[in-house]
């Protein structure tokens, strides 16, 4: 109190302009205290994030978080897919842009599930699907992580469309299975049938590597059951297998890495070559895929990681490859991605991203 009075009376001592000098100078002093203080504290403006969600939207990313996509399929003018799920999920879009989650495949597991893998709770993995005249058929996995004791079942159903009369997928049992005892894992299928009419279904993880056997196109299960599968490809790493046919070339589409780890994974796609559908397959530089070869297609980039289980879809307004991928920006969580695909002059899958895919992922609705 003594100094502030001590201060009153100095200041009431002072003649009017000296006053006046005094008081100007205390309230700029204190202004710029004010401006220094702030400065201090508030930080400056932050530029836009703009750098990871950039490259989700170049990789076409969707808004359904699922993990091992199918391929796609149409019942009527929807288009449909099936991922890994509680009984295997399914996913509906009118227009490969927003897709919804449609009903689980079953609504139990099938009483053969537990005989195969006996800690089995009805999580299945990988699907695909296929339409054969006014059929579908699905293939699941059926397994458990780290593993080999698996199976690949089928379940076939006339639509897709729960609202019709004719939904119901009815299961038709294994089509192949593998044990401790066996070199393969009867998980990931991947169905083709050829433009000559043969039904061939690829699969594996890991363990000796993808296989291939021939199914039978009437009932969708083995040609001949006693026939060993055929050896595709191999890594120490390798999984996820999708075969398409085009121009008298057989491509299989693969993973090398590890999923299921969110950020932390490491699938990368890459694909091979054969003029016949039981191969070899080479890659671009003559690799043969059997010897851990394959030209890579797609990898990690910025806040898309780990994209895997392509599916290559070729509609009115061109070819299209859908994968998953971990979302960086979301905890690691796995969504679906949509691009173009185009073909080099030799006739090798490139993947579009950037600003051209920004354009060319929302394909228009079917006609």
């Amino acid at each position: 109190m003594l100094a502030r009075s001590d201060a009153r009376r100095g200041l009431r001592q002072l003649p009017w302009p000296g006053l006046w000098i005094c008081l100007s100078v205390s309230i700029c002093l204190g202004l710029l205290g004010r401006a220094a203080r702030a400065t201090e504290t508030t930080p400056p403006p932050s530029e836009p994030a703009t750098a990871p969600t950039s490259a989700l939207v170049a990789h076409g990313k969707r808004d359904a978080q699922l993990h091992d996509p199918s391929s796609i399929v149409r019942c009527g003018d929807t288009f449909w897919l099936f991922s890994t799920g509680r009984l295997v999920s399914s996913w509906h879009s009118d227009d490969l842009v927003t897709w919804h989650r449609g009903p689980s495949v079953f609504q139990e597991m099938p009483p053969w599930v537990r005989q195969v893998v006996p800690e089995q709770r009805g999580h299945f993995w990988a699907p695909d699907v296929i339409q054969l005249g006014d059929r579908y058929l699905l293939y699941y996995s059926v397994s458990s992580f780290g593993k080999n004791a698996s199976a690949i079942a089928l379940a076939t159903a006339c639509s897709l469309d729960p609202a019709s009369n004719a939904y119901g997928w009815t299961d038709q049992g294994i089509v192949i299975q593998s044990s401790a005892a066996d070199t393969f894992n009867a998980i990931d299928p991947a169905i083709l049938q050829t433009t000559d009419g043969e039904l061939w279904m690829a699969f594996g993880s890991f363990w000796s590597g993808l296989k291939l056997i021939r199914l039978d196109p009437v009932t969708g299960l083995r040609a001949d059951p006693t026939a060993a599968p055929l050896p595709l490809a191999f890594h120490r790493e390798i999984e996820a297998a999708h075969l398409c046919e085009r121009d008298g070339w057989f491509y299989l589409f693969l993973n090398h890495g590890v999923c299921c780890r969110g950020v932390e994974s490491t699938y990368e796609i890459r694909v091979g070559r054969s003029r016949s559908i039981t191969g070899p397959y080479v890659d671009r530089d003559g690799v043969d895929l059997r010897t851990a070869g394959g030209t890579l297609v797609l990898a990690s980039e910025e806040a898309f990681i780990g994209p895997g289980h392509a599916n290559v879809t070729q509609l009115d307004s061109g070819t299209f490859l859908h994968c998953h991928f971990y979302d960086a920006t979301a905890r690691g969580r796995s969504c679906l991605a949509m691009m173009p695909l185009t073909w080099t002059a030799n006739g090798w899958p490139l993947v579009i991203t950037g600003e051209a895919a920004v354009t060319d992922t929302a394909p228009p609705a079917p006609r």
